[in-house]
């Protein structure tokens, strides 16, 4: 994932993770990834940043950086037992093939409502707080 500016979804995701097994593997993008996905003005925060940030979490154990756009070449290179993505609606996950051919499973975590960077980035932009008790 890109981690662009880490909030409260990213933590339930990576928990979420964590739980489900022994070690936990996060695969970032790095900045030429997420700028190609996202577009210019991203990142908001550098890929050296957001690592740090990430291997900072006590449910993280290692941090790999990617500049694909998808996280399959990972994948086959560290076979995880489970991959855990946040449930966007997307039915199609281009690295399910690789950790299915390894015996793995894919596992999708319901994402917390308004809990994005996007939305974080609007509600700067628009300077509106969060809402009470939420993202």
């Amino acid at each position: 994932g890109c981690f662009d500016l880490l909030h409260a979804g990213h933590l339930a995701l990576l928990e979420r993770g964590r739980a489900l097994g022994d070690v936990l593997v996060v695969a970032r993008n790095s900045d030429v990834s997420v700028r190609r996905l996202k577009g210019e003005g991203r990142p908001v925060t550098g890929e050296r940043e957001r690592c740090r940030m990430l291997a900072a979490l006590g449910c993280v154990d290692h941090v790999v950086a990617f500049d694909d756009d998808t996280a399959t070449e990972v994948v086959r290179r560290v076979r995880p037992h489970v991959l855990v993505r946040g449930d966007d609606g997307r039915r199609h996950l281009p690295e399910g093939p690789a950790v299915r051919a390894a015996g793995g499973r894919v596992v999708l975590v319901p994402l917390l409502g308004g809990a994005s960077t996007s939305c974080i980035i609007r509600r700067i932009a628009d300077r509106r707080p969060a809402a009470v008790g939420g993202a």
